[in-house]
């Protein structure tokens, strides 16, 4: 039985930082032999007009569909952080799903989150599980940061046992530090093996 997978690492990003994250998580997919990365944005949303603004973004990750869910291994979430929750962008994505819920498209696949915020008590924790409540409706199988990995005990930014995650005030630059990188690397890794693990039968993935 073939050990390729695919990814899906899908989010919403305003100012850039939550996309930064996601290209970390994608690394991590890849750092897995036979593993590969799918990366997709969200569209904002408004009280006007729910429909994207125009057909593809202007620039980054194309816009995801329906479909990147059920053609993928598993999925990795990613949003700023709003008020403790997770973006209306992101939660007009997830709420689409009723379709693949009804048929249990998605029991059983695994699935991670991440986040970002301005500030170090903005919400990280809450929003990311807020994210967690329709994977976890969907039946998927939640993986999150364990503390044996030492960036989650030494990190001075983002980076929580719930997913990476980034704060923005914490760096001069407003760039990833090392330990928030290392930590949504991680998380893309540990996403795939365990992908990798449920399609040939083989042991879950440990630290």
């Amino acid at each position: 039985m073939s050990s390729a997978v695919e990814i899906l690492v899908v989010y919403y990003s305003r100012n850039g930082s939550t996309a930064r994250l996601a290209r970390q998580v994608c690394r991590g997919v890849e750092s897995v032999d036979g593993a590969s990365a799918r990366l997709r944005s969200v569209p904002p949303v408004s009280a006007d007009n729910e429909r994207a603004v125009t057909a593809v973004p202007e620039q980054g990750a194309p816009w995801a569909r329906l479909e990147d869910l059920t053609e993928t291994d598993g999925v990795i979430v990613g949003s700023p952080v709003r008020f403790g929750n997770m973006a209306a962008a992101m939660k007009h994505y997830l709420d689409q799903t009723s379709s693949l819920w009804l048929q249990g498209s998605l029991v059983d696949r695994p699935a991670a989150v991440f986040t970002s915020s301005q500030s170090m008590h903005g919400g990280q924790e809450s929003t990311l599980l807020s994210m967690m409540t329709p994977l976890l409706h969907h039946g998927m199988l939640l993986v999150g940061l364990p503390f044996t990995l030492p960036e989650v005990s030494t990190t001075r930014g983002g980076g929580t046992p719930y997913g990476a995650s980034h704060v923005t005030s914490a760096s001069a630059d407003g760039q990833l530090s090392a330990e928030e990188s290392a930590l949504a690397r991680a998380l893309g890794r540990r996403v795939a093996l365990l992908a990798q693990a449920l399609r040939t039968g083989g042991p879950a993935p440990r630290g």
